[in-house]
C-alpha cells in the first residue's frame, strides 16, 4: 500500500513580466488544399472542416451521411498561412520564440520561407527559436500532411512485424492505422463516433520575445511530513537565461490566508535552468482541504510568486493552492483472495461514482466554455463525483480541469492510448516522452486529478489476444508494452509527479499486474484492480450476471438520443429504426438489434401503424431499457461496497460508460450531443444519491439494502409501500423501527419472502403489484423513492393508459410543472423538444395522482414556448 499525499496549485493567471512581450497569432489565417485549387479564410484556433463550413463550402459535417461524403477533407494535405506585422521593435529583443500550444497533427513549419521545425503530436506543446529569421513583417506557413496518409506510411515503414489492429471494424466506417500517429485516437472512428481526422491549429499560437531571462513554466509538487503533520510545497520553475552573465535576485512566495510568506535568494546561470523552491506551511495554521463533490468543500488559497531579478526584471505568477491527499489502497481483504482497490481522499474512503468522459465534439473549436460548464455541472447535478478521461480522446483543455477543481469532480486521467498495440521505435517513443512530460507538468497542479492510467484496455487486448497473435510472437508485443507504459510513461510519471498513484492500464489488476511482470493473465479479475464489463445478451434485470468486482470503471448499455436531437441532422426518410440513416449512424456491430432484444425481455415493443410514431416510441423505449439496465447494475455495485459474498465484493467504484456524446447517434451516453439529459442521466441522479435504499430479489426473497456515502451516522426509518398497477392508492405500507444508518457503509435493512409480501398486501400477484421504498427521518425524506418490479412490465396486469396533464404557472428563472395522472404510470417522460434545460426529475414511476416537477432552463425561455413544445409520454402510451 502506497500513500500519496498531495498539495496542489492550479494555475490561474499571471502578472506581466518586465522585459518580455507576447503577440498572439490567433484570428484569421489563409487555408489552401494540396494542389492549390481551393483557398479560403480560416480561424485559429480551428480546423479545416470548420473553415469549410463557415465559408459555406460544406454542410454541417454531422448531417446525415456527411462523415462519408467529406472523407476527402481528411485525405488532402492542407496549408495554413498568415502574414503579420509584429507591433514592437524586434531588434531590441535577445530571444524570440514561436509557441504552438497545439497542432493537429503532422506539419512542417516555415517562417519567412525558412523551415524551422516539424510537428507530429497533437498532444504536445512546441517552441521554436525564430530569433535569426524574424522580421518586422513576417510570413508563417504550416504545411500539413494528412494524418490518415501519414499513419499509413508509418505503418508500412514498420516492416519488422505488424502492430495491430490495422483498421477499425467495417461498421465504424473509419480510417486505418491510427495507432501510428499521436492524434486523438477516436478521430479515425469509434463504436460511438464518426471518422473526422481533422487538420489545423487547434490551440493558441503566439510570438514570445524577451531579454535577460524568461520563465518557461512553473509547476508544483507536494511534500507532507507525516511525523511533523505539516505541509510543505516544492515549486519547480524553468528559465531560459539569455544573459551572458549570471542573473541573481530573490523569489517571494506568499499565501496570505495561510499567513505564509517566504523569501529565497537565487542565481541563474546562462542557459536552460531549473529552480526548485521548498515552502513550509506552519502546522500551527489550520489548512482546509479540498474534497470531492458530496464530501465537503473545494477550498483553495490564492498564492503569488514574485521573481525580483537583476536589471529590474520582475516576473509575477499567481496560482490557486489546494490541499488534499490521495491514496490508492491495495491490501488483503478478510474472506477474499486478492487485494482491495479503492481510494482514500484526505484519509477517508470514497466510493467513486460517475462516468467516462469522451471529447464533446469531433471539432474542438466548437466546444465552448458554456458547453463545458453545462456538461460538468450536469455531472455534479446527477450526484457524481468522478469522471474518467478516457484514453482514446484528448487531454482536455485547462478550463476542463479548472472546472473539475471548482465543482469537486475527481478525474481518473488516462494517457491517450486505447484499444490497440503501439510501435516502440525511437522516434515514436521520443514523441510520446515529450507529450507525457508536458502533460504531467500541465495537469499535476489540479486537485481533481487523482490517478494516472497508462492506457485504455491495451493490457486486456494483449493478454486476451484480441488480435489473434500467435503464442510464439506474444513476447515481442509484451516487450513493446512494457517498454512504452513502464519504462517510458511510468518512469516519467514517477520522476515528474510522486503525488498521485499510477496504474499501467484500465482494466488492470494493479499490484498483481506488477507482480506478474506488468501484464496479468486475466486483467479483468474480480479480485484485483478494476474491471470493464459489457453483456448485451443476458437479462440486465438479473443482477447475478454482473461481476462482484473491486471497482467497475466501465459498463453500460446503448440507447438512441431523443428525436429532437436527431431531427437536426436527418431528413424525413431517415425517421425509422431500419432506415439507411439509422443503420449508418449505428457504429456498434448489432447494436440496434441488441437494444430491441434487451428491451423486448421486459417490455412490449412499439406496434403503431404510424411509422414516425413507431420511431419515436422505439427511441423512448431504448432510453427506458438503458436507464433501467444501468440502474440495476449500478445499484448492485453500490450495495456490494461493504460485503464479501462467495469471496467477492468490496466494490468501491462505479463509472458507467459513457457520460457524453460526440455527435447525434446511438451510444452508451447519458447526455446527448449538446447536453440534453437522457432518461439514464435522470436515473443517475437517483442511483448515485448519497443515501439510497436498493431493492433486489434473491431466491424469491425481497431485500432492501441501505447505502450511505455520508461521513456521519443517521437515525432513520425505511418505508415500504406496495401499489397495484390499477390503483393510485397503496394497498399496503410498512414503516420499520428506527435504526442507525452508518456512514460509508451498505447494509441489509429489510428482508421478506416475496410470497409473504404478496399475501400481506391483499390480492397482490407479481404481475399486478409494484414495490416502492424510501428512507426518512422525522417525516423528512432523506433518499430518493426507489422501486422494484416484481415481474416484467410486458406481463403487468391492471396497467391502463394514463392520461397525464400538466399546468405550468408563470415563473421567472425556474418553471413549475404541476402534473396530474388518471392512473399509475411507469417511466413518465417529460420532453420540451429542443428547449435547453433539465427537469428536477424525469422517467419516474408515478404512483400518486399529482406530482410537482421543476424545469431549469439553460437559456431564457418563455412559458408560451414551453407549453408549445411540451409533450409527456409514459410506458402506457405504447402498450
Amino acid at each position: 500500500m502506497r500513500l500519496h499525499l498531495l498539495l496542489l496549485l492550479a494555475l490561474c493567471g499571471a502578472g506581466t513580466a518586465a522585459a518580455a512581450l507576447s503577440y498572439s497569432l490567433r484570428g484569421n489565417w489563409s487555408i489552401c488544399n494540396g494542389n492549390g485549387s481551393l483557398e479560403l479564410p480560416g480561424a485559429v484556433p480551428g480546423c479545416v472542416h470548420s473553415a469549410l463550413f463557415q465559408q459555406g463550402l460544406i454542410q454541417d459535417s454531422y448531417y446525415r451521411f456527411n462523415d462519408l461524403n467529406y472523407r476527402w477533407v481528411s485525405l488532402d494535405n492542407w496549408t495554413y498561412s498568415k502574414e503579420f506585422k509584429i507591433p514592437f521593435e524586434i531588434s531590441k529583443w535577445q530571444k524570440v520564440n514561436l509557441i504552438l500550444e497545439g497542432v493537429d497533427t503532422v506539419s512542417k513549419i516555415l517562417f519567412n520561407e525558412v523551415t524551422i521545425g516539424e510537428t507530429d503530436n497533437m498532444f504536445n506543446r512546441y517552441s521554436f527559436d525564430i530569433t535569426n529569421v524574424v522580421r518586422d513583417v513576417n510570413s508563417i506557413e504550416l504545411r500539413f500532411q494528412s494524418a490518415v496518409l501519414y499513419a499509413a506510411q508509418q505503418s508500412k515503414a514498420h516492416t519488422r512485424y505488424q502492430v495491430p489492429p490495422d483498421c477499425p471494424p467495417l461498421v465504424q466506417k473509419g480510417e486505418c492505422h491510427v495507432n501510428f500517429v499521436r492524434k486523438e485516437q477516436c478521430s479515425f472512428s469509434w463504436d460511438w463516433g464518426p471518422s473526422f481526422p481533422t487538420q489545423g491549429i487547434w490551440k493558441d499560437v503566439r510570438i514570445e520575445a524577451y531579454n535577460i531571462c524568461h520563465l518557461n513554466y512553473f509547476t508544483f509538487s507536494p511534500l507532507y511530513d507525516k511525523s511533523a503533520q505539516e505541509w510543505n510545497l516544492e515549486i519547480e520553475s524553468a528559465f531560459d537565461v539569455v544573459s551572458s552573465k549570471p542573473v541573481g535576485g530573490q523569489v517571494i512566495v506568499a499565501i496570505p490566508k495561510l499567513q505564509t510568506q517566504q523569501t529565497y535568494n537565487i542565481e541563474l546561470q546562462p542557459g536552460k535552468r531549473i529552480v526548485e523552491l521548498f515552502v513550509n506551511i506552519s502546522k500551527n495554521i489550520t489548512v482546509e482541504t479540498w474534497w470531492p463533490h458530496g464530501h465537503g468543500n473545494q477550498t483553495g488559497y490564492n498564492m503569488t510568486i514574485l521573481f525580483e531579478l537583476d536589471g529590474g526584471l520582475n516576473i509575477e505568477k499567481s496560482a490557486k493552492v489546494y490541499f488534499r491527499t490521495v491514496e490508492l489502497v491495495e491490501e488483503p481483504i478478510k474472506g477474499s483472495p486478492g487485494l482491495s482497490f479503492y481510494f482514500k481522499i484526505n484519509g477517508f474512503p470514497i466510493f467513486l461514482k460517475g462516468s467516462n468522459w469522451i471529447p464533446a465534439d469531433s471539432f474542438q473549436d466548437r466546444v465552448t466554455s458554456e458547453l463545458l460548464r453545462l456538461l460538468l455541472q450536469s455531472v455534479v447535478d446527477a450526484n457524481m463525483n468522478t469522471l474518467r478521461v478516457w484514453g482514446g480522446g484528448i487531454y482536455e483543455r485547462d478550463e476542463f480541469y479548472e472546472l473539475c477543481d471548482e465543482l469537486g469532480i475527481m478525474v481518473w486521467q488516462d494517457f491517450m492510448f486505447a484499444c490497440a498495440l503501439y510501435p516502440t521505435d525511437q522516434g515514436f517513443l521520443d514523441s510520446v516522452r515529450a507529450e507525457v512530460a508536458y502533460q504531467i507538468k500541465r495537469l499535476k497542479s489540479h486537485p481533481s486529478v487523482i490517478i494516472w492510467s497508462g492506457n485504455n484496455e491495451n493490457e486486456e487486448a494483449l493478454m486476451m489476444n484480441w488480435y489473434h497473435i500467435s503464442f510464439t510472437d506474444r513476447p515481442i508485443y509484451i516487450k513493446d508494452y512494457v517498454t512504452l507504459y513502464v519504462k517510458n510513461i511510468r518512469e516519467l510519471v514517477l520522476a515528474g509527479d510522486k503525488s498521485r498513484p499510477f496504474i499501467t492500464s484500465s482494466p488492470t489488476n494493479g499490484a498483481e499486474t506488477v507482480a506478474e511482470g506488468w501484464v496479468s493473465q486475466n486483467p479483468n479479475s474480480n479480485y484485483f484492480g478494476d474491471v470493464h464489463f459489457y453483456d448485451y445478451i443476458s437479462d440486465c434485470w438479473n443482477w447475478k450476471v454482473f461481476p462482484k468486482a473491486r471497482f467497475a470503471s466501465e459498463y453500460g448499455y446503448q440507447s438512441w438520443p431523443s428525436f429532437s436531437t436527431l431531427e437536426k441532422v436527418s431528413s424525413t426518410e431517415d425517421w425509422s429504426f431500419n432506415s439507411k440513416f439509422s443503420l449508418h449512424r449505428q457504429h456498434h456491430e448489432g447494436g440496434n438489434k441488441q437494444m430491441l432484444y434487451q428491451a423486448g425481455l421486459h417490455f412490449k415493443l412499439p406496434q403503431s401503424t404510424d411509422p414516425l410514431r413507431t420511431f419515436k416510441d422505439t427511441i423512448y423505449l431504448t432510453q427506458v431499457m438503458q436507464a433501467q439496465c444501468v440502474k440495476t447494475e449500478t445499484e448492485f455495485y453500490r450495495r456490494s461496497r461493504s460485503e464479501i459474498v462467495d469471496q467477492q465484493g468490496h466494490t468501491m467504484g462505479a463509472l458507467y460508460w459513457q457520460l457524453n456524446d460526440i455527435w447525434q447517434a446511438p451510444s452508451w451516453a447519458s447526455l446527448e450531443y449538446g447536453g440534453k439529459w437522457k432518461m439514464l442521466h435522470y436515473f443517475a441522479q437517483n442511483f448515485f444519491a448519497p443515501l439510497l435504499p436498493v431493492g433486489f430479489e434473491n431466491e424469491n426473497t425481497f431485500y432492501i439494502y441501505g447505502v450511505s456515502d455520508l461521513h456521519s451516522d443517521y437515525l432513520m426509518t425505511l418505508t415500504v409501500r406496495v401499489h397495484t398497477w390499477s390503483s393510485l392508492e397503496p394497498v399496503c405500507s410498512r414503516v420499520t423501527e428506527h435504526f442507525v444508518m452508518k456512514g460509508g457503509e451498505a447494509v441489509c435493512l429489510y428482508e421478506e419472502p416475496v410470497s409473504e409480501l404478496l399475501r400481506r398486501c391483499g390480492n397482490c400477484t407479481r404481475e399486478s403489484c409494484v414495490v416502492s421504498f424510501y428512507l426518512s427521518a422525522d417525516h423528512e425524506l432523506l433518499s430518493p423513492t426507489n422501486y422494484h418490479f416484481l415481474s416484467s412490465l410486458k406481463e403487468a396486469v391492471g396497467l391502463c393508459k394514463a392520461q397525464i396533464t400538466a399546468i405550468i404557472p408563470q415563473q421567472d428563472d425556474i418553471f413549475v410543472f404541476d402534473l396530474e395522472t388518471t392512473a399509475v404510470a411507469p417511466f413518465v417522460w417529460l420532453d420540451v423538444g429542443s428547449i435547453p434545460g433539465r427537469f428536477s426529475d424525469n422517467g419516474f414511476l408515478m404512483t400518486e395522482k399529482t406530482r410537482t416537477i421543476l424545469f431549469y432552463p439553460w437559456e431564457p425561455t418563455s412559458k408560451n414556448e414551453l407549453e408549445q413544445s411540451f409533450h409527456v409520454t409514459s410506458l402506457t402510451d405504447i402498450y
